[in-house]
């Protein structure tokens, strides 16, 4: 005799099953289509700086103090005046999301690319906001104004003989997220009257390095 009340059940228990498994792909497919979504729109908010092209327009650098400096493509202002020690760097942005400087670190020598960059906490804050635009070009500027303060006199010795010297930048999205620190070198010629940036390394901080 058959047992329709097993039967349904069975058939009851099987259909549970197979929704089951089908709201389990679905979820495993939305969740996977949310990480696209989220990847998408982080790229889409990424900053990437470099120096600017020498062929880039000038501008103009105003420090607080009201001293200020011409600066043109793909060079750097570095300067020691009254004894405050003005530096800067035009920048382009080569990535698609808007670039927020948040800090800078200095060094008195041009640092190796196997050497680590500074921790977020070593970098010193901007006094004042400072943007990048996609696809753009902005700059970055700092100042040593303590002549007692670390760093300060290993970096005058440095400008004064003109040697290569490194700078670290901490920024990141206009979200506060995805944060990078590149490492610049700037160079002067013979005479000291034109200093060049160059890029020598990034790093993500937020997110897995590609190297």
């Amino acid at each position: 005799m058959t047992d329709w009340v097993t039967i349904s059940s069975l058939a009851t228990a099987g259909g549970t099953l197979v929704l089951a498994a089908a709201t389990f792909a679905s979820v495993r497919s939305a969740n996977r289509s949310a990480r696209i979504a989220e990847r998408a729109l982080q790229v889409g908010l990424r900053p990437l700086l470099t120096p600017s092209k020498l062929e880039d327009p000038l501008i103009k650098v105003l420090w607080v103090d009201g001293h200020h400096s011409r600066l043109e493509g793909g060079r750097a202002t570095v300067e020691v005046v009254d004894g405050v020690i003005y530096l800067a760097m035009s920048l382009r942005n080569v990535g698609s999301g808007m670039a927020v400087l948040h800090g800078w670190h200095p060094a008195p020598r041009l640092l190796r690319a196997d050497e680590s960059h500074a921790e977020p906490e070593q970098f010193r804050s901007q006094t004042r906001d400072l943007y990048v635009p996609p696809g753009d070009v902005g700059f970055w500027q700092g100042a040593f104004r303590d002549p007692s303060e670390p760093g300060y006199a290993e970096m005058c010795e440095a400008i004064q003989e003109r040697r290569r010297v490194s700078v670290e930048l901490l920024y990141g999205d206009h979200e506060g997220g995805q944060r990078v620190v590149s490492r610049f070198g700037l160079s002067s010629t013979r005479d000291g009257s034109v200093w060049l940036a160059s890029v020598g390394r990034h790093w993500n901080l937020d997110r897995p390095d590609p190297r």
